[in-house]
């Protein structure tokens, strides 16, 4: 079956980085459009960022721009997130997911931003 797991989220301080992890299995990773999502205490779902299957075509949130990449391993059926200037407002749980059809997440890792 399809699953995805998150791991790299942890606490950072205003202007610090982290980079986030997406271990993908039970499907070929090589040929979905893979996407990040977050979701802020109190808020809804947020769509950040996505990558298609043959890594040339890049998305980005406004919100995310210049500061957020995505990339993808095929290879290693992985996701990634490179967040640097991180700021408060990006405190959340990041998801990776695939979408069409059936939509599957993954459990989350959670990104806590702290002044």
């Amino acid at each position: 079956q399809v699953q995805l797991v998150e791991s790299g989220g942890g606490l950072v301080q205003i202007g610090g980085s982290l980079r986030l992890s997406c271990a993908a299995s039970g499907f070929t990773f090589s040929s979905y459009y893979m996407s990040w999502v977050r979701q802020a205490p109190g808020k809804g779902p947020e769509w950040v960022s996505g990558i298609d299957a043959g890594v040339k075509i890049k998305t980005y949130a406004d919100s995310v721009k210049g500061r957020f990449t995505v990339s993808r391993d095929n290879a290693k059926s992985t996701l990634y997130l490179e967040m640097n200037n991180l700021q408060l407002e990006d405190t959340a749980l990041y998801y990776c997911a695939r979408f069409g059809g059936i939509d599957y997440w993954g459990k989350g890792t959670l990104v806590t931003v702290s002044s």
